[in-house]
């Protein structure tokens, strides 16, 4: 059976890494980035309806600010942020398990929005909420990840187009070989950033750590038959 490397930064790598093992596989986790708070100008809460959280970083990193929100409803994008969402004392009012812009097709147009979110991000797609967006944190490169040299004859966990695109920068940089490392992402744009090359590459069906993972254990338990070539 093939390791899996997770990249993503803490703490959601070692959350990741216990998922994977609960699924009887063998994850390193070996972040590429590391997460920080931002300072931000926090607004009148009379100003908006409801919160939108895509991310569980944003309620981690937020500080004190998020206090004055607690009587305001979240909107969550993934059940991961929704329990981080609950965990500091928030009504979790709708949970979108896609992407952003399913969440906002479900809700209602005329809701005023605060999306506390990272400082890298995705613009929604036909958002019909007026939406004020405050980055609340950043994910930075770590420059030197210990231990990325190993990685050949792996499947790497990519969670993100950035880190794809990171990820394969480092690969290159230490001339690594690419058709030496499987690739399961948790998107179409994650596995695109990434670039060609590789072993196999395999994106999840929903851009969540389920989905990725379950086909992440089917590199692992069954990689393809050329995974050995030199």
């Amino acid at each position: 059976m093939k390791p899996l490397v997770i990249v993503r930064p803490e703490p959601g790598a070692s959350a990741t890494a216990g998922a994977a093992r609960r699924l009887g596989l063998d994850p390193v986790t070996i972040p590429l980035f590391t997460v920080r708070p931002l300072a931000w100008n926090v607004p009148e809460p009379s100003a908006f309806d409801a919160l939108l959280l895509t991310s569980a970083n944003a309620v981690r990193q937020c500080g004190n600010g998020l206090n004055r929100y607690r009587a305001m409803p979240a909107h969550c994008v993934g059940e991961a942020t929704a329990a981080a969402a609950r965990d500091a004392g928030f009504q979790v009012a709708k949970v979108g398990e896609g992407r952003v812009d399913g969440l906002l097709q479900s809700l209602p147009d005329d809701l005023r929005l605060l999306h506390l979110c990272g400082f890298h991000r995705r613009e929604p797609k036909g958002a019909r909420q007026t939406i004020t967006v405050i980055p609340v944190y950043r994910a930075d490169e770590l420059p030197e990840p210990e231990g990325f040299e190993t990685i050949e004859g792996s499947v790497a966990a990519l969670h993100s187009p950035r880190a794809g695109r990171r990820f394969a920068r480092l690969v290159d940089q230490l001339g690594l070989r690419r058709h030496r490392i499987a690739l399961a992402a948790i998107s179409t744009e994650a596995a695109e950033a990434a670039g060609p090359g590789w072993e196999v590459v395999e994106s999840a069906r929903q851009p969540n750590d389920p989905a990725l993972l379950a086909i992440a254990a089917e590199l692992c338990k069954n990689p393809p038959q050329w995974s050995g070539r030199g």
